[in-house]
């Protein structure tokens, strides 16, 4: 069984993830420490609103602007660095040129603003189901450096972590190694690793939903800020079972009345057989309970619209 994936924004969920420090500061050490905790979330500071993270000139205040998605200042072993996380859903080859970007436009609104300069370190989240095929540096990018040059041009690093292949055994904070390990096992198709008797935040779950793009409702779902995986998932194998099973009613409707039409009326156009497959259940019955009045296509439309 297979839950149904749609196309479903999540730079949202993302935010809303890593505002909270431990996810975020978790993250960051599973990026750039390799799941050692070297930034603490107690020493991060949040910059959402700070001037030196927006992208574009700041002194234009009719100029649309807009924040970098997920920003924060952090201490390491008493020395400040901004970290800046850019969410990604979908692959984009071009990302190193907009990390560089937004690097350099913090760097700029920095001296700008007369404030001290930090380094900025920045990686992408990547959310999406295909594997993240991009060069890792600015300097793989570029087409023909001449090896006299080469020491001159400067590099830029561009640093992934995609949620499909995280090892979670590497991520300490709860909220996050859950999320990782659901999404991953969405993802997979693999719903019965999810059928256990462990509690989570419900909360979780529907971020691993939304990451993945897997249609589950809310309303699909135990009350509750926690939910036991193996009643929620047997809650749910019940409504795919049930969903199949109106599936295949309609199905099985539809052909019934397709030919009753066909023998009724000769032959059905095209556009009146697509517009059967995609009524529902509820109108092709009453259509079934009027296929005797019925005398030519627009007797139809007028019942089942």
């Amino acid at each position: 069984m297979m839950c149904i994936k749609e196309r479903n924004p999540s730079d949202s969920t993302c935010k809303k993830l890593l505002r909270d420090k431990g996810c975020f500061a978790d993250l960051c050490n599973y990026a750039f420490f390799q799941g050692r905790q070297v930034i603490q979330p107690e020493e991060l500071v949040s910059r959402e609103n700070d001037l030196s993270t927006l992208i574009g000139k700041v002194d234009k205040p009719t100029e649309i602007k807009r924040y970098r998605d997920v920003v924060r200042k952090a201490s390491i072993h008493g020395e400040y660095v901004i970290i800046g996380v850019e969410h990604q859903s979908t692959f984009d080859e071009k990302m190193i040129f907009r990390i560089l970007n937004y690097d350099a436009t913090i760097y700029i609104n920095q001296v700008e603003s007369k404030q001290e300069v930090y380094p900025v370190g920045s990686f992408v989240f990547y959310t999406g189901d295909k594997e993240w095929k991009s060069p890792e540096t600015l300097k793989e990018t570029l087409k023909n450096i001449p090896p006299e040059m080469e020491p001159y041009i400067n590099d830029w690093r561009l640093p992934v972590v995609e949620l499909k292949i995280m090892d979670a055994r590497k991520l300490t904070n709860q909220r996050l190694k859950e999320v990782v390990e659901i999404s991953q096992s969405m993802f997979a198709g693999n719903y019965d690793d999810l059928r256990n008797n462990r509690k989570i935040e419900t909360e979780s779950f529907m971020m691993a939903a939304t990451f993945t793009r897997t249609k589950i409702k809310r309303e699909d779902l135990p009350e509750g800020d926690e939910i036991n995986m193996c009643e929620a998932m047997d809650r749910l194998f019940q409504r795919f079972e049930n969903q199949g099973m109106e599936k295949g009613k309609r199905e099985e409707k539809q052909n019934t009345l397709k030919e009753q039409l066909k023998v009724k009326l000769g032959t059905l156009s095209r556009p009146l057989e697509k517009q059967l497959t995609n009524t529902s259940l509820e109108k092709l019955n009453e259509l079934t309970l009027n296929i005797f009045n019925v005398t030519n296509e627009e007797d139809v439309l007028r019942i089942i619209n």
